[in-house]
Formats: structure tokens, sequence, C-alpha cells
């Protein structure tokens, strides 16, 4: 059901190279009756999914390390992030996305995921929804050495931690990623490992 109490009065366009940064200009319904107009901008660039691996038997989960430049413009003096495999939706069903990147990122093949919530990441500025995912995987699942995709300009590190070994790394500051943080808490409140 559309909000009643938001008129969106103008949308332009301010970059479409990579994704879409829109500047909206719109009314806004105040608790008194009024309206104020308002000016915001909106980064979308799709929706994504994103995904924990664990292994029982070990104790481990799956993560990965790559650059991300907006961490380095922010203060991350190497720019590099320790995260869960996450990727766009790119037209797929939130399932079938993260099972292939699982594949890409990673190397591993997995046949069974569970989604467990869905939430926004960056409410105040990004548009996207994240699906979140956890599922197991063993060695024989390794298919490949994963790392992403050249032509994405990919060049992921796939990492295996023990899982009381990554809930340190998020006090210790060593992973900074908030769906990585989620993830990792997820597991440790279902007392999954």
């Amino acid at each position: 059901m559309q909000n009643t109490n938001v008129q969106i009065e103008k949308t332009e366009i301010l970059s479409d190279n990579w994704y879409t940064l829109k500047k909206v200009t719109f009314s806004i319904q105040k608790k008194d009756g009024s309206f104020q107009q308002q000016s915001r901008e909106a980064y979308d660039r799709g929706n994504g999914a994103a995904i924990l691996l664990y292994d029982k038997s070990t104790g481990n989960v799956i993560l990965t390390r790559q650059f991300r430049l907006p961490s380095f413009l922010n203060g991350n003096e190497t720019g590099m992030m320790i995260e869960v495999c996450a990727g766009l939706l790119d037209n797929d069903n939130p399932e079938d996305c993260i099972k292939r990147e699982t594949e890409e990122e990673t190397g591993y093949k997995v046949s069974h995921v569970e989604k467990i919530f869905e939430a926004y990441m960056s409410p105040g500025a990004v548009t996207e929804i994240l699906h979140f995912f956890i599922g197991e995987y063993s060695k024989e699942m390794k298919i490949s050495d994963g790392g992403g995709l050249d032509d994405e300009g990919e060049d992921i590190e796939v990492l295996e931690f023990s899982f009381e070994e990554a809930l340190q790394m998020i006090e210790t500051g060593a992973i900074k990623d908030a769906k990585t943080i989620i993830l990792l808490h997820y597991l440790r409140l279902k007392n999954i490992l």
C-alpha cells in the first residue's frame, strides 16, 4: 500500500555511471497535518543477497577478503574488508543468486541454503534490500578456488576461520562489515555452531 502522506514532486538522475544516483524532491505530511518539502539523494544499486557458510563438523565458517573503495576512502588504510559471501541479484531470485555467488566467490557448490530474513542496510541513502542466508558447507563441496569473476574486477581471497575466531575478530575490529557481523551473531543467537 502506497503511503498517501508522501508526494513525489520531482526526480532527477544525478549519475548513472555505475548504478543510479537520484535526487528526489518530495512533500511529506508531518504529525500536525502540514506538509514539508524535502530533497534527498538515493543510490539504487539493486537488491542483493549474503550468506554465511558454516561447517558443523569442524565449527568453521567461510569468509572472504577483498578491497572495498568506500571503506578505503573513509579511513580503512588498506581498503581490505573481511566479509561473508554476497552479491547483487542481477534479475535472479535471491536463492539462485546466492548459490551462484557462493560458487563464484568461494568455490563451494552448495545445494541447500536457508533464507533467514531480509533487511535494508542503509535506508537513509541506499535503496537496496539484502536477503540474508545461512548454509552448510563441507570440503566435498569445494569445486574450484573461487575468487570471483575477473570481468567484474573481483579479486577475492577465500578464508576459513573457526566460529569463535570470527566472533573475536568482531571485537578486535578485524571484521567491520555489518552483514557479516549480523550473520555471525545470528549463528550464535540460534546456537547453530
